[in-house]
């Protein structure tokens, strides 16, 4: 007589993350990357315990959690990045959550399920600092005190047929201490940076905007020595350097930008400009190397663009202003290889040149990751870039990009 088959139960699925783990064991090493793990396993286990929910699994920097109450899961949320955020004296976690709840099988050892599924991809999608769950999640938590839920829209995520409707989980009261972790660095404390202008109340207005939204500006210089200066005594995460700057207020800020790529690898840059100046976008581009951004001072109003383009640089991204982007898809182009590309393929070469990844720009369109991957295989053929490291030939394609124009 065979066994009955295990019933499914219904379950809520928390799945954490710490972001920039590899990137944090490369540059601190292995015994500092394990303290780290161990002090996430050790908050993850103190948060869930308390709330009646079960750590499943421990992998390294990833946590896999079940709850039976949906309410509790999403308090844990909650609780688990405040925990993440503020353990005394010790630098932020960075930690992306997913939830989702539905049927499990239960195995040895684990669980199967569709929700299990979700759940991980909900992780993927989050930020550090930043929690998002399923409609399902929300429907059955109902009201939860405390807590609010904000609704991300309907994405198309990896693997997933049908878009799902994503909700962000964040406590009521919410402030801007709690929202800093997404804009730190890998390596779990604040990026650093060395902010450059001639302009003083410039300066000090994008100063107290990058304080407030939790980056850490260790020097300001006024003119391209000072900034080489400065740069050279803190070595930052990134240096925001003006185009424009003392002595002849032409180009000395891109000159520096281009000496700090040079001494100093590590430094992202990101030029600031008054205008749309498309050759200086392709000057800082052209060693392809990644780590460089270019934006219009009337970015610095939009505080979550200004700090997203930062932590991109900082990360080893490119960052194009998106209007720079519009005003070259407004030009004409001859006998250009940009100009054999299909509509489709300048919308998302478009795109990464805004310094969108591949799920980003799958997200914006409504494309599956393989889809876009499709469409960007086309466009190295068609530019004939050479097979090389992806990072690398999507820099080349911008720049091909931007010289269209």
């Amino acid at each position: 007589m065979g066994s009955d088959p295990v019933a499914p139960i219904v379950r809520a699925f928390l799945i954490a993350d710490v972001r920039g783990y590899t990137r944090f064991t490369r540059v601190r090493g292995d015994a500092a990357a394990a303290a780290l793990v161990a002090r996430f396993a050790s908050l993850t286990r103190s948060v869930v315990e308390g709330l009646g929910g079960a750590v499943v699994e421990v992998r390294g920097d990833e946590a896999l959690i079940v709850f039976d109450s949906i309410r509790a899961a999403v308090r844990a949320a909650v609780d688990l990045q405040s925990r993440y955020l503020s353990a005394e004296g010790e630098a932020p976690l960075p930690v992306g959550i997913g939830i989702d709840a539905g049927e499990a099988v239960p195995l040895e050892g684990g669980y199967r399920g569709a929700a299990l599924n979700l759940a991980a991809r909900l992780c993927g999608l989050a930020g550090p600092g930043e929690s998002l769950a399923s409609q399902e999640v929300v429907h059955l938590a109902g009201r939860v005190e405390g807590v609010t839920f904000s609704d991300r829209g309907s994405l198309r995520l990896k693997n997933l047929a049908d878009p799902v409707r994503v909700y962000r989980i964040a406590p009521a009261d919410e402030g801007r201490s709690q929202r800093r972790v997404w804009a730190e660095g890998d390596h779990g404390a604040a990026l650093r940076v060395v902010l450059a202008d001639d302009s003083i109340l410039f300066r000090e207005g994008v100063a107290r905007i990058l304080g407030e939204a939790g980056l850490e500006v260790v020097g300001q210089a006024g003119d391209a020595d000072e900034l080489l200066e400065r740069v050279a005594a803190q070595v930052p995460d990134v240096a925001i350097v003006d185009i424009r700057m003392p002595p002849t207020n032409t180009d000395e800020g891109l000159v520096a930008a281009a000496e700090i790529r040079e001494r100093f690898p590590s430094v992202g840059v990101l030029v600031l400009s008054q205008y749309v100046e498309t050759q200086h976008a392709v000057r800082l581009l052209e060693d392809g190397s990644g780590g460089v951004g270019y934006l219009l001072k009337d970015r610095v109003g939009d505080i979550a663009e200004l700090t997203d383009a930062v932590a991109r640089v900082a990360s080893g991204g490119s960052v194009i202003d998106p209007e720079v982007v519009a005003q070259l898809l407004r030009r004409g182009r001859e006998r250009d290889p940009v100009a054999e590309l299909t509509d489709r393929e300048r919308e998302i070469l478009g795109l990464m040149a805004e310094g969108r990844s591949n799920q980003a720009i799958g997200e914006r369109l409504f494309l599956s990751s393989k889809t876009v991957e499709t469409h960007i295989g086309h466009v190295f053929d068609k530019l004939e870039l050479l097979p090389a490291a992806d990072d690398h030939r999507r820099v080349l394609a911008v720049l091909a990009f931007l010289r269209s124009s």
